[in-house]
């Protein structure tokens, strides 16, 4: 898309300034006192844009402190229908952030075949626990925009997963994706376990090598961490307000997205598969790759809200 969502100035710039240090927010904070923090700050990262710089993490003393209280989940997933927070027993749980929520969730619920049970969107991976959007947006918190799965792996594998996620974005962009700059919207895949780590990590060195086959051979910037990282800070995740979720299935959203997908297929699996995990072998055939694939242009905006049915390719 050619224009950034309509955000107060500090959401749309960068999250961090190299030359202007944040401010560090007390316990009392007030909203409006976070507000005239945050456009200070982004007024230094529009500095730094001028220069060309890259915005940078905020540094966890001095993030904002955040609060107990925890956001309010709908009941149940606005297209799946399923329970929001629940985890049946035998299913698996990824996160993961490419830019924009709002698009990064469709595509993953749109994912055919049963195995998608739930889908939400939050900030991860940051310092500050249980931040706002405003928050997450003035880069004093060190979250990144975030989408959490509960998938069932009998009927759709982790790979499959983390194939969607590589090229559903341009890993190589940094601290942003398309017009959105910022910490918010850096690249990240979180694992909950080695297993996920493996695949994760070796996905990752293949993406990489397809790329340059393909000219675009910058680095990877995905930053890869384990969920348990985060536990000081209150924990890898936090939901999203209830507006944000599964925001393009609702009347009057703003058809919106900030993903820059590279048009590069992730190699077949047989080709980087970490021994030991040939069980994680993608349940998705690559007829449906062929036909549903992740293309230039945000086309999930437009893509129906339903899943992918498995006659469709």
């Amino acid at each position: 898309m050619g224009t950034t969502r309509a955000l107060p100035l500090f959401c749309v710039l960068t999250s961090a300034s190299a030359f202007l240090a944040a401010p560090r927010a007390s316990p009392r904070t007030s909203p409006a006192a976070v507000r005239r923090m945050s456009g200070v700050y982004a007024l230094g990262s529009l500095f730094d844009l001028m220069a060309g710089a890259e915005p940078q993490m905020v540094d966890p003393k001095k993030a904002l402190p955040g609060r107990k209280q925890a956001m309010m989940v709908p009941d149940r997933h606005y297209v799946l229908g399923n329970k929001m927070v629940e985890v049946p027993d035998g299913f698996k749980v990824a996160v993961f952030a490419n830019g924009c929520f709002w698009g990064s969730e469709k595509g993953i619920w749109r994912l055919p075949g049963g195995g998608i049970h739930t889908t939400a969107v939050g900030y991860c991976a940051g310092f500050t626990p249980n931040p706002t959007y405003e928050e997450c947006c003035s880069g004093l918190t060190g979250h990144t925009e975030g989408v959490r799965v509960v998938y069932d792996p009998a009927k759709i594998s982790f790979v499959d997963i983390l194939r969607w996620f590589w090229e559903a974005h341009d890993p190589t962009a940094g601290m942003g994706q398309g017009n959105d700059r910022g910490t918010q919207y850096r690249s990240g895949f979180y694992y909950f376990d080695e297993e996920q780590k493996a695949l994760i990590e070796a996905s990752r060195r293949a993406y990489q090598q397809a790329l340059a086959e393909a000219g675009k051979g910058r680095e990877i910037t995905t930053e890869v961490k384990a969920a348990s990282d985060y536990d000081q800070y209150g924990g890898l995740w936090f939901y999203a307000e209830p507006y944000h979720q599964q925001y393009l299935a609702k009347p009057g959203a703003r058809p919106y997205c900030s993903a820059q997908p590279q048009s590069v297929s992730l190699p077949p699996f047989e080709t980087w598969a970490p021994a030991g995990l040939e069980h994680h072998a993608p349940k998705l055939p690559e007829s449906f790759w062929k036909v549903h694939a992740p293309g230039a242009g945000c086309r999930v905006v437009s893509a129906p809200n339903e899943p992918i049915e498995m006659d469709s390719f």
